[in-house]
């Protein structure tokens, strides 16, 4: 706390070194009118932020400020934006492109784990995921959409329940579509990132207790070791799993009392497979999660040693959850969180990894006692998250201090129904982006989450992340706004709004 109020870290994260102007810090520019050379023009709440959030003092003549307010004032959706300005050149070779997962989006993955909960009775499933977007007839269009953006890299995952849909068979089929991806990505310029395993599993896998069983490990790098030699000289990076420092924590960063639900979920999915426990790869109640973890984290390793054995000069990460954590006030619990969320992944990756991939949403900002809401004022998701752009910028720079590696940010976007907020957050946030560059940290690439609208799991399709809208019922993909916002940025290298 300082002079009784809660002190907001500023847009840029504390390990920066700057120190941007906010609301707070601007009492003289507080009033909501302004005088300009046309007259006096009144900025909303929400305008004063966008203009105090996206200016440095100490590079912001008080003329600038007003020219600022005036075009605030006149233009809604360019206060949501930020200034329409062109950023620095991202570095020669920066990977420009957008995220998917194979169970979000394919359709009809009838050996997962997930289309055997999502269609229980009483399952907590807001809706089944059915045919999703098609992508798994109609990726070639995916990758037509993207390279028509400019963007030169697509991010996809290996469903491994098509792949090996009874343990130990190999569908040569299913291994021959993904290699058509990849093989399709290359024709088009696009560089492949492939994720092994996007959170679900076999139906076999989780009916053997998934991630609790102790063969775990050894049945996922049995599946790497066969994807890797079917397709792994085609691929341009791979990560081996998607957020695993989630795993048993799901349950504190969703969203309602979700664990029992989600266990009556899992009892009811083994009863129905004769078997004791049914653990799905995405579950929200784990019953052990130290043993989940530890299973995960070994996995890890020999995924990662199984793909380096057929190709060792793969690049080889994994892709983390990370919030950009904040301390506020004297004895923060910032840091205790921190160790909690990411420690021991950050740990692992920084031993056994080329890269780190980061995954970023959202900042928490944390006192003594536990996280400190947002202001009532504060923009947010369709979920009700604070938006805070600088976020991305915090999450990997934090990653790169701990691990020394090269970043991948391999999601980050926001779920919304108002594509002008996606274009304010996306172009505030690569910028906030562009300065962590500046400063150091070695970033290769950007993945937009996600390319188009799709399943979100438990809350079905109500959510919306995409670049592009989905028609559920033509699949036809519409582009937003932010879609040609985004490719303009992809072709110049550059933010350029």
């Amino acid at each position: 706390m300082h002079g009784g109020r809660v002190v907001t870290p500023p847009l840029h994260s504390e390990t920066a070194g700057y120190n941007a102007t906010t609301a707070d810090d601007l009492p003289s520019l507080r009033p909501a009118l302004f005088a300009t050379g046309s007259g006096r023009v009144r900025l909303h709440d929400f305008q004063f932020r966008a203009l105090s959030e996206t200016c440095e003092m100490n590079t912001l003549s008080r003329r600038t400020m007003l020219m600022a307010a005036a075009a605030l004032a006149t233009s809604p959706s360019l206060a949501r934006r930020g200034p329409q300005v062109q950023g620095g050149v991202f570095p020669k070779n920066f990977l420009w492109g957008a995220a998917t997962s194979a169970y979000q989006v394919e359709g009809n993955n009838i050996n997962s784990d997930v289309w055997m909960v999502e269609n229980l009775p009483g399952t907590l499933y807001a809706e089944r995921s059915g045919d999703a977007a098609n992508s798994f007839a109609l990726w070639p269009i995916d990758l037509d959409l993207l390279k028509g953006l400019g963007c030169n890299s697509y991010r996809f995952s290996l469903e491994w329940a098509r792949i090996e849909p009874n343990a130990g068979y190999f569908s040569i089929a299913m291994l021959d579509h993904y290699k058509a991806i990849i093989e399709g990505c290359r024709a088009r310029g696009l560089y492949p990132i492939v994720t092994f395993n996007h959170f679900t599993t076999p139906l076999w896998f989780a009916a053997l207790d998934g991630w609790h069983n102790p063969q775990a490990p050894d049945l996922f790098a049995r599946f790497c070791d066969r994807c890797a030699r079917h397709f792994g000289p085609l691929i341009g990076h791979a990560t081996t799993l998607n957020e695993p420092n989630l795993a048993g924590l799901l349950g504190e960063i969703l969203p309602g009392d979700l664990l029992a639900g989600d266990r009556a979920m899992q009892e009811e999915a083994a009863r129905r497979q004769g078997v004791a426990r049914f653990t799905p790869g995405n579950a929200l109640y784990v019953r052990d999660p130290a043993i989940f973890r530890a299973h995960q984290m070994e996995a890890h390793r020999k995924g990662v040693a199984a793909i380096k054995a057929v190709r060792a000069d793969l690049p080889v990460g994994v892709s983390l959850a990370i919030m950009d954590d904040q301390a506020v006030g004297a004895d923060s619990i910032r840091d205790a969180m921190r160790e909690r969320y990411y420690g021991e992944w950050l740990r692992l990756t920084a031993e056994t990894c080329d890269f780190v991939g980061v995954q970023n949403y959202e900042r928490k900002v944390w006192d003594a006692k536990g996280p400190v809401p947002a202001s009532t004022g504060a923009p947010r998701n369709s979920m009700g998250a604070e938006l805070w752009p600088g976020s991305l910028s915090g999450a990997v720079r934090y990653a790169f201090s701990v691990t020394q590696l090269p970043v991948l940010v391999t999601e980050h976007g926001v779920c919304t129904d108002d594509d002008s907020v996606r274009i304010w957050f996306l172009t505030s946030a690569l910028s906030e982006l562009k300065r962590a560059i500046d400063d150091g940290v070695p970033v290769q690439g950007y993945w937009h989450w996600s390319m188009v609208d799709n399943f979100e799991w438990g809350f079905g399709y109500k959510y919306r992340f995409g670049l592009y809208e989905l028609d559920r019922t033509t699949f036809k993909r519409t582009a937003k706004p932010s879609a040609s916002v985004f490719g303009r940025i992809a072709r110049h290298n550059r933010v350029v709004a």
